[in-house]
């Protein structure tokens, strides 16, 4: 017999019994939907929320404390208000992040720094032939604090003559010691609540 026509003969044998041989494995996504273990118990498998730490129960925050106030000395000041006012918010707010990142540069510790409550003042014009007075404006007055503890002496001058030489139009600076009633100027007047207070009290 020719070997050729033997090799064709295997071949076609080989075919034969692949297509009578049905497929017995699953295609994947038919495994996918199918879960055999739904049902099966997992015993805590999976859980992870023993593993973060509790958390504390949280504490009411106490009132805001008044640092020490620092006495001023032969060689340094003692705590100073540098004190940033202006009608437009963004540029008070720009120059007090100014004085805040020079004092960080020239190693002047700040002590805070914050925002007092916004004024507003309302300004009335009168007619000319009238007594009658209406509301022609509303000026917002926003103000910024950047408390300095222990400035140089030495230093003081160069500070202040670079703030006064970045100082933007329409914002007001003040530099002056700091005070109790400073710290008191920070919280905004309850006098509805502090008039029930003294009700309560008597």
């Amino acid at each position: 017999m020719n070997p050729v026509f033997r090799k064709l003969q295997a071949v076609n044998q080989v075919l034969t019994l692949c297509r009578a041989t049905p497929c017995i494995q699953r295609p994947v996504w038919d495994s996918v939907d199918k879960r055999q273990y739904k049902s099966m118990p997992t015993h805590g498998i999976g859980r992870w929320r023993h593993f973060i730490p509790k958390e504390p129960p949280k504490k009411k925050k106490d009132k805001h404390q008044m640092k020490p106030i620092l006495a001023a000395t032969d060689t340094a000041y003692g705590s100073l208000s540098v004190r940033v006012s202006g009608h437009d918010m963004t540029l008070v707010e720009h120059y007090s992040q100014y004085i805040h990142n020079l004092c960080n540069r020239l190693g002047i510790k700040v002590a805070e720094s914050y925002a007092l409550p916004t004024k507003t003042t309302e300004v009335m014009l009168m007619q000319e032939q009238g007594t009658k007075m209406f509301v022609e404006a509303v000026l917002k007055t926003h103000q910024r604090v950047v408390q300095l503890s222990s400035l140089d002496a030495t230093l003081c001058p160069l500070f202040m003559g670079v703030v006064l030489k970045n100082q933007p139009e329409g914002v007001r600076l003040s530099v002056k010691e700091h005070t109790e009633a400073d710290f008191h100027s920070r919280f905004k007047g309850r006098p509805e609540l502090e008039g029930l207070m003294a009700q309560i009290n008597q």
